[in-house]
């Protein structure tokens, strides 16, 4: 899909569709609705009086063959109330009516940058959330499906956003390239995760990172099974010693133009590209999910491919460890102790508590590049999805001001957080009779130990943990969100590193909340 800005009038513009917002329960129309109504001698008025189409959020109306109008047809997307419309609602109109354009077999379609207006925010910002909105709403994964039903399906190819003034024409170019950017990159990660296990396997997610690398400028490096075993990841390699895949642990680095001048920021992304619990089996019922244990690394090499694509002023480090988790004869199990890449021991409870083995050398690991700032992501925990629900991640760290900075990220990009608390408490009930550590605490409070857990490998180093078990994978169809792989944490985390220096980062008080 090609997305163009470029200058017009929305009346004399060719289209084969245009997309206009309406706010609900207004009697007047704003631009360029307004534009549109006049020289369709007040067809638009005609039809909100008659209570035709009322503008209620995503309820769409389509019009044919409006006089005076170049364009063959005029879609009506409903934004809602006036009051409570935001960059997410325009984000998820935009998507809905892009939608019910390609439903109707077309291949382009046309955009007014004046879509809605925000007391506040600028044009640039709308632009943004128009093409995010179209992007990440019109996705769909369908490699796996057969070569005819592929060629049925409708797809749009040209999106046109039609800025007014010609003074504004760059800055909405930049916005709308910027998004794009990332759009891109949420819809890498959705591919990934959609893939089944045996096709996104850890060689699998190695060679993608490395085409990112290669057409993003990132530097990629991955880890053999022999090299992290004489680093001494025994961690990683226990989780990996019951498949027959060949564990991977990738590096990707970014570096800008002025490396010197550059603060260092670390993710980490766990990879579990199919978790049966090893050992410790899961239920069978619904265990085919379990591709999706790979989300985190996944969203990594994405925010990785954005950054270097929108030439953040950061060095930025995305590590990703991938490996599976299945039982077999040389599979880990309850009681075994296994010595991380610090040195600390860890007693096995349960090896369906994974994840956090394979992040406690990533995040050592980390160390060696001596960050300014590590964040993490990972499937970790059915416990968040208890706690939090399926649209939420929970977010925990030790330095209160690296939690705002995502704080205020989920309050831009719409991508929900909730932070949890990591008090002293909780650690305790990781105390082993054998070892440093043990691996799991029960039921308890599950989200926060396995926090605490990854807590102990990160130094004092400032460190975030996001448990994005809940919003990795969405069984609803929303409107930009599609049934399936959501791509969560890559818009939030870009938004972080695109606003990083804007008030300064001064480390933060460590804390235990």
């Amino acid at each position: 899909m090609k997305i163009t800005v470029r200058p017009g009038g929305i009346a004399q513009t060719s289209s084969e569709c245009i997309i206009l917002g309406i706010y609900e329960g207004e009697r007047s129309l704003e631009e360029p609705a307004r534009v549109v109504d006049r020289a369709s001698a007040g067809m638009l008025q005609e039809i909100m009086q008659s209570g035709d189409f009322k503008g209620e959020r995503y309820r769409s109306f389509l019009l044919y063959k409006p006089r005076e109008i170049v364009a063959r047809r005029i879609m009506l997307v409903g934004l809602g109330k006036r009051k409570d419309c935001t960059l997410d609602k325009i984000r998820g109109a935009a998507a809905q009516g892009a939608r019910a354009v390609r439903d109707l077999g077309l291949h382009e379609l046309l955009m007014p940058a004046t879509f809605a207006r925000i007391p506040g925010v600028p044009q640039t910002g709308i632009i943004r959330a128009l093409a995010e909105g179209v992007m990440l709403g019109l996705y769909a994964f369908d490699e796996f499906k057969t070569t005819n039903e592929r060629k049925k399906k409708n797809v749009i190819e040209a999106v046109t956003i039609l800025v007014e003034n010609a003074q504004e024409l760059q800055a909405a170019r930049d916005a709308a390239r910027k998004a794009a950017i990332i759009a891109r990159a949420v819809q890498v990660v959705r591919d990934l995760v959609s893939r089944p296990a045996n096709s996104a396997t850890p060689a699998f997610m190695a060679r993608t990172a490395k085409t990112i690398a290669k057409t993003s400028g990132l530097v990629c490096t991955v880890l053999s099974p022999s090299q992290a075993k004489k680093l001494g990841m025994g961690c990683f390699l226990g989780v990996a010693q019951g498949s027959r895949e060949p564990a991977q642990f990738i590096v990707l680095e970014y570096v800008p133009a002025k490396a010197q001048h550059a603060d260092t920021i670390v993710l980490v992304g766990k990879a579990i590209t199919f978790d049966s619990g090893g050992s410790s089996l899961k239920p069978a019922r619904g265990m085919e999910r379990m591709k999706d244990d790979m989300s985190g690394g996944a969203a990594v090499l994405g925010i990785m491919q954005a950054a270097a694509q929108l030439k953040i002023p950061l060095r930025v480090i995305g590590i990703v460890p991938a490996t599976e988790n299945l039982p077999g004869g040389a599979a880990l199990k309850p009681g075994d102790v296994i010595t991380s890449l610090s040195g600390k021991t860890v007693e096995i409870i349960t090896t369906d508590a994974e994840g956090r083995l394979i992040l406690a050398d990533a995040l050592a690991y980390a160390q060696r590049y001596k960050p300014h700032a590590i964040i993490d992501l990972a499937t970790l925990t059915g416990a968040c999805i208890t706690a939090l629900g399926n649209d939420v991640a929970g977010v925990m760290g030790t330095d209160e001001q690296l939690i705002n900075k995502i704080k205020e990220a989920a309050a831009a990009t719409s991508e929900k957080i909730w932070q949890l608390p990591l008090w002293d408490e909780y650690s305790e009930l990781l105390k082993s009779d054998i070892a440093d550590i043990k691996n799991a605490a029960g039921r308890d409070a599950g989200a926060i130990t396995g926090g605490c857990f990854l807590k102990e490998f990160t130094g004092k180093t400032p460190w975030v943990h996001l448990d994005i078990a809940g919003p990795a994978w969405t069984e609803k169809d929303r409107p930009y969100l599609p049934k399936g792989a959501t791509g969560f944490g890559v818009r939030l985390l870009v938004h972080v590193l695109e606003n990083w220096g804007k008030k300064g980062y001064i480390k933060g008080e460590k804390v235990n909340r």
